[in-house]
């Protein structure tokens, strides 16, 4: 239990300074999308352009008004979903909007199966290596 005073007083020390965003009001969001796996690479320099440098990539498969019509090659039914990428990141809510019309532009083909974009509340984010909070944690 010793070892871990360390770090909740270096915590402690830092917390004045990082809560200082969110004092200021600064809110995020954090932005779900789920993309065909061939718009990855284009979706992803498209939010490297406008100053998005981090997210997070999951190799998904989903089930949605798509089942497999479009391309008859795969059976939905056979390996639980259609393969999907689902993309996340969180943004100070003054990106928001470009995030989304980035994503949204970007990987639209006008094909049923091209994905949905979920946006969620961010209340607090968390660098893990400083205790960085809130926008400076991202």
């Amino acid at each position: 239990m010793k070892s871990l005073q360390p770090a909740i007083v270096e915590r402690g020390k830092l917390s004045r300074s990082m809560w200082a965003s969110q004092r200021k009001g600064e809110t995020m969001k954090k932005v779900q999308a789920i993309i065909r796996p061939l718009k990855l690479d284009e979706v992803k320099d498209r939010l490297n352009e406008i100053g998005i440098g981090g997210l997070t990539v999951t190799e998904i498969k989903g089930l949605g008004r798509q089942l497999g019509d479009v391309e008859p090659f795969i059976s939905a039914s056979a390996g639980g979903g259609l393969p999907k990428m689902c993309l996340e990141v969180a943004v100070e809510d003054g990106l928001l909007e470009r995030v989304v019309d980035a994503i949204m532009r970007t990987a639209r083909t006008d094909k049923v199966g091209d994905g949905k974009i979920f946006v969620f509340d961010l209340p607090d984010a968390i660098r893990v290596r400083t205790g960085e909070r809130g926008a400076d944690a991202v």
